[in-house]
């Protein structure tokens, strides 16, 4: 199976970097429980520019930052530090200091009010919290056009002092909650968030080319960012987070490579167990990928409102979702063949990855490519996971 499935895959890569929609580059994993069964890469690292994609290239990752922020969380709740249902304030105070959103005016001006209730941990893990992002929710979007909210990309305190969208806990809105979770991990231990990461989940895992401030050993090996025009039309980007981040924001702000971030997604087909050490407990993990969205509530499209960052997206529309401590969970089989209840997620610049825990495989696909939602490398991830399935069964 291994030789039809590498060879079935490699098609794919060529065929997404090659075939219209191009995309210049991606590299893309399957793992087992016991290791990876496929790695490969095609195209590119950056249009206009000779080196070719690698399976080591370093990416901006995005999104996919916000489970191992999840897993920090889990580790405070296995030792008994982190209740999930106190109020986050007790852990991270400036949490608390923020008001409702009532309106915006054109000029930017906002009316807000308190909260009905404080936000919890739980809520913040299941996007209920009531926080958003800039490119898919109009009324921050227009704070930002009035330089009354930086963008969440500047790793600054002030980017995550943004107000609610509504109480906790009232809906599903997909932002900036997770950057808070690793506020709460800091407020906990008294460390940095990357530093509760190298100690806590990358020793263990073996993991040491993944980081929060990107230096010259790893920019060697960057992937450039690619800008897709409406035209479909693609180029190059000058593009790189803070090196030296006010804030490690745990919603989105590490680097790393695919091959790193497979040891992570297998540690949770492990039950928590890493090469080098437990990350967590058997127990926990059951409990986290379970569904905790409150059943009242819907994972919904993510309407892309700067069209220059996202177009609008959905992962399996039609089907119902939920999410888990960690992960977006299908709770349908979906069309690629990933069952129900298995998990996954994305990163902004199109990278996406599923954890399938019952089959005991998940994968990962890269590219670096805005706007989210992109036809060539989404195409492309649904291809490659359906081949995968495919092979397997």
């Amino acid at each position: 199976m291994s030789k039809q499935l590498q060879a079935t895959l490699d098609s794919i890569l060529k065929s997404t970097v090659e075939d219209s929609p191009q995309v210049p580059g991606v590299v893309a994993m399957v793992t087992d429980r016991n290791g990876n069964v496929y790695e490969g890469a095609a195209g590119v690292r950056r249009l206009g520019a000779p080196a070719p994609m690698s399976t080591d290239t370093v990416f901006a990752i995005f999104s996919t930052t916000k489970a191992i922020t999840a897993t920090a969380a889990l580790q405070l709740v296995e030792s008994g530090q982190l209740d999930l249902d106190a109020p986050a304030a007790r852990y991270a105070p400036a949490i608390g200091q923020l008001q409702v959103l009532e309106s915006v005016d054109e000029q930017g001006n906002a009316r807000t009010r308190p909260p009905k209730t404080q936000v919890t941990t739980r809520q913040l893990l299941t996007h209920t919290g009531g926080f958003g992002y800039d490119f898919f929710n109009e009324n921050y979007k227009r704070l930002a056009d009035a330089g009354k909210q930086p963008s969440v990309i500047t790793a600054t305190r002030a980017a995550l002092q943004t107000p609610l969208l509504f109480d906790p806990g009232e809906r599903w809105e997909y932002g900036s909650n997770i950057d808070w979770v690793g506020q709460v991990v800091e407020g906990i231990t008294g460390q940095r968030l990357g530093e509760v990461f190298r100690q806590r989940i990358f020793a263990p895992l073996g993991i040491e080319d993944m980081t929060f401030e990107i230096d010259d050993r790893l920019r060697a090996r960057v992937a450039g960012m690619h800008a897709r025009h409406p035209d479909g039309r693609l180029e190059a980007m000058d593009f790189e987070l803070p090196a030296k981040p006010e804030v490690h924001c745990g919603g989105h702000g590490l680097y790393g490579t695919v091959g790193e971030y497979m040891k992570f997604i297998r540690m949770w087909l492990n039950d928590g167990a890493g090469p080098h050490g437990r990350v967590l407990k058997p127990e926990t993990v059951a409990m986290a990928c379970q569904r905790h969205l409150d059943p009242k509530l819907k994972v919904t499209m993510l309407p892309g409102v700067i069209k220059t960052l996202s177009n609008d997206a959905e992962f399996f529309p039609g089907l119902p979702k939920a999410w888990s401590l960690p992960f977006m969970i299908n709770e349908a089989p979906a069309p690629t063949g990933r069952p129900a209840g298995a998990q996954g997620w994305a990163g902004l610049a199109n990278l996406f990855y599923w954890v399938d825990r019952e089959s005991g495989i998940g994968g990962f696909w890269a590219t670096q490519i805005l706007p989210f939602g992109d036809p060539g490398s989404f195409m492309g991830y649904v291809n490659f996971e359906t081949a995968t399935y495919q092979a397997y069964r």
